[in-house]
């Protein structure tokens, strides 16, 4: 199921420089570039150098590949975006290859225009860059989820349903419970807890292949969701 993911397929072709791998790897970094801008304002950039470093970087990966860099304790691309970045900006590529950017930035899709806007939405309390970046990554994980699992739905006629139920899935149950769902659905309760159920184990498997595509091992998809849980708790 998860043997051909994309930072598998990435992992495995190592510094190939084939079509598939580096399109895979742009569908990657279009999903959690913000990650990277976030954690690079939390590190004190202002704005327009976060996004010129955020997209330096990027261009700088598709370009170059820090492949050398890819352990088997990277196997995560989680781990490896990050550690890859943090070395990016120790060495200050971006700004000293300013010139030579935008080479492949049409290759990726990036909305930098609302990248600010959704930063001032970040926890305002004290936390490390590396603190908000997994925190941001999470997120990511679990709104990509959501969102497929709405498309769903609501192919199926069924999005305000999905609506009333998907509090169950983010733990903040309506206080009214199955009864005011159901009431206001016009269902049975019974009809409302089988709902909910299959709503949760239909978002439990669109969690892991969210996560099974950022793994080059399927025996990790486990221990990334418990990480990408305490993420979100710290």
């Amino acid at each position: 199921m998860f043997e051909t993911t994309r930072w598998s397929l990435v992992a495995a072709a190592g510094s190939e420089d084939s079509a598939a791998c580096r399109a895979a790897l742009a569908a990657l970094c279009e999903t959690y570039w913000y990650s990277l801008y976030a954690y690079v304002r939390r590190r004190g950039a202002d704005p327009d150098d976060a996004r010129d470093l955020t997209q330096g970087f990027l261009t700088s990966l598709l370009d170059r590949r820090h492949f050398e860099n890819l352990r088997a304790d990277r196997g995560r691309f989680r781990a490896f975006l990050l550690a890859s970045f943090q070395n990016f900006l120790a060495k200050d590529h971006a700004r000293r290859n300013r010139q030579k950017r935008g080479g492949n930035v049409a290759f990726l899709s990036l909305s930098f225009d609302d990248a600010e806007g959704r930063y001032r939405f970040e926890p305002a309390e004290p936390a490390t860059p590396e603190t908000l970046y997994e925190r941001r990554w999470a997120l990511t994980v679990i709104d990509r989820a959501l969102a497929r699992l709405r498309q769903e739905w609501e192919s199926r006629k069924r999005a305000a349903e999905f609506d009333e139920l998907k509090a169950y899935l983010l733990g903040e149950a309506p206080p009214d419970g199955h009864a005011g769902i159901a009431r206001r659905l016009g269902l049975s309760e019974t009809a409302v807890r089988v709902s909910a159920h299959r709503l949760k184990r239909k978002f439990q498997t669109l969690l892991k292949q969210e996560i099974a595509e950022t793994v080059s091992d399927p025996a990790d998809i486990d221990d990334e969701i418990r990480y990408l849980i305490r993420a979100l708790d710290a």
